[in-house]
This record gives C-alpha cells, structure tokens and sequence, in this order.
C-alpha cells in the first residue's frame, strides 16, 4: 500500500515594496483606532516591523544596484545615493 502524501504547497513570493508599504500604511490606520484590543495592537504592530525591515532590505538592494550602475569618467565607480530629498524627515 502506498502513503497518499500531500505534496508541500510552495512558498509564496514575498511581497514586492509596494506592497510592502501599501500593507504598512494599513496597519498605521488600524493602530490609531481607539478601540484597537491590545493584542491585535501587538500583533499589528509585530507584522509592521517585520514589513518595516523588509522594506529597508530592498532599498539597500535598491541603493546598491543603483552605486554600480553610476558610471564617472567611463569607469564603474560607487557613488552613494542620496536619498534625503525622499523623505521629509531627512532620513
């Protein structure tokens, strides 16, 4: 007689930057209702660090691609990226 074994579903992809953020400024809203249950307050908040640093991630993937690609003098040369004019806290 043979097992019948389900075969493992296979991992999902992760969620690409946008999806990432759009997710993340859910959560926000939801952490800023009155009513919010401090355990789901938690949870909420444990899901949104784990988005956050996902995030951060990419962007560093992002900024690392981006110094190769800049090109100075007809050499490959890394140039930081600036990315202060994205944000409006300068960070």
């Amino acid at each position: 007689m043979s097992a019948n074994r389900n075969p493992e579903p296979a991992a999902s992809p992760a969620p690409n930057f946008d999806q990432c953020l759009a997710r993340l400024q859910q959560i926000a809203g939801e952490l800023e209702r009155a009513d919010l249950p401090l355990e789901q307050a938690i949870q909420l908040f444990e899901e949104g660090m784990k988005l956050s640093e996902q995030c951060r991630r990419q962007l560093d993937e992002a900024e690392g691609k981006i110094e190769i690609l800049v090109q100075r003098g007809g050499q490959l040369k890394p140039e930081p990226l600036d990315l202060s004019g994205l944000d409006p806290e300068g960070k």
